[in-house]
């Protein structure tokens, strides 16, 4: 979920993407996230926080099911 985060901050820099780092988190987030690009409006992407919430619930539902295995 960083790693997204991360990547979405980048677009504020000029020249971010090109960077080791940029190349490097492009590898990684990019393949995830381009499941997500139907989330946007003209110019302008929802798509991190998309594949965020989506990040968010399979955790939450993977800590609900270990939960319900447990018993706690």
């Amino acid at each position: 979920m960083l790693l997204i985060v991360i990547y979405a901050l980048l677009s504020w820099f000029p020249g971010a993407y090109d960077s080791a780092i940029g190349r490097f988190l492009a590898k990684i987030v990019e393949p995830y996230q381009s499941l997500f690009n139907f989330a946007s409006f003209g110019m302008l992407s929802f798509a991190p926080v998309v594949a965020l919430l989506v990040l968010y619930f399979i955790q939450m539902g993977i800590m609900y099911v270990g939960q319900m295995l447990v018993g706690f």
